[in-house]
């Protein structure tokens, strides 16, 4: 069957296994000094190893693989001496108490419910606020890289998730940038590569900011972008930043 599945390049893989203990079904494995699947019924294709390559080594294809199997994940995960804990919540994200998850796979889609804050620590503002947004269209699929509000400007690379996430996006984040936005998840992260590099040569952009969520597989968007910069030959001042799932902001 063809079918989105994890590909990783053997010239740029260096064996570094940062990407080992993100894949929750155990696919990923480090043979002969480079990182390998150990079998493509093992990968789910989801892409949540994608944020933790630091050479940008691994990319979501599409190709004839066999179907993806949990069973010979469970399988795979019990000949390591792992049971089925691996698919809980990886450590990178940490839920305060009384937040409750289910399931297993990528942590990017693991259901997750969060205490929302009390009314009395909650500060309504009545009416509209307003926007921030300076141009159409925003997602980076869509826009034109020759586009006259992306010259002499601040560049705010955004992660579908953070504007949700982040309550104030607008006034912190937005305000006085021009903004692409994009899912490396659901996207083709080559894509996004070669279209901020076509971007990052066109346009005078004066600096670049990253947000991406914490979930591991958002970590392409910020690949995307360092790789553009690079291939772009500009030096632009860079800076990236997290967004927890509760909206709070890491460096």
């Amino acid at each position: 069957m063809i079918r989105k599945i994890v590909n990783i390049d053997p010239e740029k893989c260096n064996g570094c296994g940062q990407c080992v203990p993100s894949c929750a079904e155990g696919a990923i494995t480090i043979i002969d000094g480079k990182a390998v699947l150990a079998s493509d019924k093992l990968c789910d294709g989801l892409g949540a190893c994608l944020g933790d390559c630091p050479l940008g080594a691994i990319t979501v294809e599409e190709r004839e693989a066999d179907a993806f199997d949990e069973a010979a994940v469970e399988q795979h995960l019990k000949a390591q001496g792992k049971t089925a804990a691996v698919h809980q919540q990886t450590p990178e994200i940490k839920p305060a108490s009384g937040h409750h998850h289910q399931g297993g796979g990528c942590p990017g889609s693991r259901s997750i419910s969060f205490e929302r804050p009390k009314e009395s620590a909650v500060q309504e503002t009545k009416g509209s606020r307003q926007s921030q947004l300076g141009q159409w269209p925003v997602q980076l699929s869509l826009v034109s890289t020759s586009a006259p509000y992306f010259q002499d400007a601040d560049l705010l690379i955004t992660a579908d998730c953070v504007p949700v996430a982040y309550a104030g996006y607008h006034e912190d984040f937005l305000k006085g940038k021009a903004v692409v936005m994009g899912c490396p998840k659901l996207d083709d992260n080559n894509f996004y590569q070669q279209k901020l590099t076509e971007l990052f040569i066109k346009s005078d952009i004066r600096s670049v900011t990253v947000l991406k969520m914490e979930v591991p597989c958002c970590g392409g968007i910020a690949i995307a972008a360092r790789q553009a910069l690079a291939a772009s030959g500009k030096q632009i001042p860079y800076n990236e930043l997290i967004i927890t799932l509760q909206g709070e902001v890491r460096g």
